[in-house]
């Protein structure tokens, strides 16, 4: 099957490292491979309310959320490529994961099993130097978890590190970790 690849870009600044980082994986997908671009900020979603307790159905998913519902189930492989934000994911990505949880339940939908089998990657840029983990630590095993539980394959991770716009081009073992990534 050639491989459907979902960039949900997670950052709050647009062309920032970690969207550069993951535009450098992109580079070495295999021929064929279709890629998609959606940046979550440009598509924001209501708060998350969760019914699962309250006797009411999930209703199905409507204005972005039903484009980020459409994509994700398109995809065989999505990249979450978020900058690590205080340890963890980015607001906009987290809200977009809490919406799984109403996605699994809306009737018909049958979005977990769907989603069984493809594959979860994760490119993050964090402001530690080089060689230092600097606190992604959550946010991978944040999305290894998501992976697990509903039953898709964690494709591995990049981390990078900068700071400043563009700081992540001088992060030589990022930059060759990105074109390995995706590779095949």
């Amino acid at each position: 099957m050639q491989a459907r690849v979902l960039f949900l870009l997670g950052s709050a600044r647009a062309e920032g490292n970690t969207e550069r980082l993951a535009r450098v994986a992109a580079t070495a997908l295999p021929a064929g491979a279709e890629a998609r671009w959606l940046r979550l900020a440009d598509l924001p979603l209501e708060p998350f309310t969760d019914l699962r307790h309250a006797g009411a159905a999930y209703p199905q998913p409507a204005g972005h959320a039903a484009q980020l519902l459409e994509a994700t189930l398109w995809a065989s492989d999505l990249v979450v490529a978020a900058p690590t934000y205080w340890f963890s994911l980015p607001a906009p990505v987290k809200l977009y994961l809490d919406h799984w949880s109403g996605w699994m339940r809306v009737p018909g939908l049958d979005f977990k099993a769907r989603m069984a089998g493809r594959r979860l990657w994760a490119i993050t840029v964090n402001s530690d130097e080089p060689g230092e983990d600097g606190g992604s630590g959550p946010l991978l095993r944040t999305l290894e978890l998501t992976a697990d539980y509903m039953g898709m394959r964690f494709g591995g991770a990049v981390v990078g590190h900068g700071s400043r716009p563009g700081d992540v081009e001088r992060d030589e073992a990022a930059l060759a970790a990105a074109r390995r990534l995706l590779a095949g």
